[in-house]
């Protein structure tokens, strides 16, 4: 079971002290203790479910964008219209996981009121791992729904100028006895982070994730890192990535495709948008009517028959969920690269971690 390459110089790090670890930075960067403790716990949640991607791997990038790029540490999101079942969030330069999570938490309680809701965030950055947030809702017995712009790794079908990007969407179910059944994917063969985390690791990535800087497929994750993010389905995951990105931008007024930045020059501080939905299925067939054929359909899916060299036949989430228990249990597996990215940022703040984590990768 295994969604990266792992080596030699990979190490088990308990969650509670990474999480510790995280939040102690993140706090030395004048974020307020919640606010750190918040942005800690969404990318220790993408570690446990092995989305290391979007993991404590972010802890450096935060740091800087947090110290130095411009992003505001202390920055609070507001809802500036509330209207029927649509809410425009300004995140007001804060980091995206607190705006994400403060605009999932009001589309939660407006589809507790009316049904269903929709939150369009604007002036936010980097919001991490989607399932944190549709997870929310599906935790509460709702279906959530959230997508986000990202910076363009992209190009139209057939082109190569970077100008699209693999903007992500995430649609979660809760089921009564099994667990949440969750998408969390780009349309994007992979992610640029996957990406690094193959290079931190030496590995070639996997043919059909990416092309050069000329358009041509690579397996070598450094021209992947120069070139282009391959889209799935061609032409269908292009269009795909549009759409998404046009909902996290258009109906908030947040910045699209290159008006967000580049990879070379890094993202353009408080101008990202996302969007958050939810649908109560109280005011349809039902909570616990809907969670029952969510059951049935997982169900469905185990025991049709597997190809001959298929081992299991999987539902979305399930196997990030079956790492959340492992990890949770035997300690996280991260990358050499990734320990020493937190200690030289700690060491740099001159901030306290736990000495389990200090000493990692010795």
């Amino acid at each position: 079971m295994a969604i990266y390459p792992s080596n030699t110089t990979d190490r088990r790090v308990d969650s509670a002290d990474l999480q510790k670890a995280a939040s102690s930075i993140f706090s030395a960067c004048n974020m307020v203790e919640a606010d750190a403790d918040l942005l800690a716990r969404t990318l220790v949640h993408a570690d446990l479910r092995g989305v290391h991607s979007h993991g404590t791997l972010r802890v450096p990038d935060y740091v800087k964008k947090l110290t130095r790029d411009g992003v505001d540490p202390r920055g609070r999101p507001r809802v500036v219209r509330d209207k029927g079942a649509a809410l425009v969030i300004d995140a007001c330069n804060a980091m995206g996981q607190l705006s994400g999570t403060f605009a999932m938490q009001a589309a939660i309680e407006k589809a507790r009121e009316i049904g269903v809701a929709f939150a369009a965030v604007r002036g936010s950055n980097h919001c991490g791992a989607l399932d944190w947030y549709t997870l929310m809702a599906a935790r509460v017995g709702m279906v959530g729904i959230a997508g986000t712009n990202a910076l363009p790794t992209m190009a139209p079908w057939g082109g190569i100028d970077k100008i699209i990007g693999i903007n992500p969407l995430s649609i979660a179910f809760s089921g009564e006895s099994v667990p949440p059944l969750v998408l969390d994917f780009a349309f994007g063969a992979t992610a640029h982070g996957k990406i690094r985390v193959y290079q931190q690791k030496g590995s070639p990535i996997p043919e059909g994730w990416a092309f050069d800087k000329h358009g041509r497929s690579t397996t070598i994750a450094a021209a992947a890192l120069e070139g282009l993010i391959q889209p799935i389905g061609q032409h269908k995951g292009v269009g795909l990535a549009m759409a998404i990105g046009m909902l996290s931008t258009l109906l908030s007024g947040a910045a699209y495709g290159t008006q967000s930045g580049n990879m070379i020059d890094g993202a353009k501080p408080g101008v990202d948008g996302h969007f958050f939905a939810v649908i109560n299925p109280d005011f349809f067939e039902g909570i616990s009517a809907v969670k029952t054929r969510v059951d049935e359909i997982v169900r469905q899916v185990h025991e049709s028959r597997p190809a001959s060299e298929t081992a299991r036949l999987l539902v979305p989430g399930e196997l990030e969920f079956e790492f959340q228990e492992l990890y949770r249990q035997e300690g996280i597996l991260l990358s050499r690269e990734t320990i020493e990215g937190i200690q030289s940022a700690a060491a740099s703040l001159g901030c306290d971690i736990p000495l389990s984590l200090a000493k990692a990768g010795t």
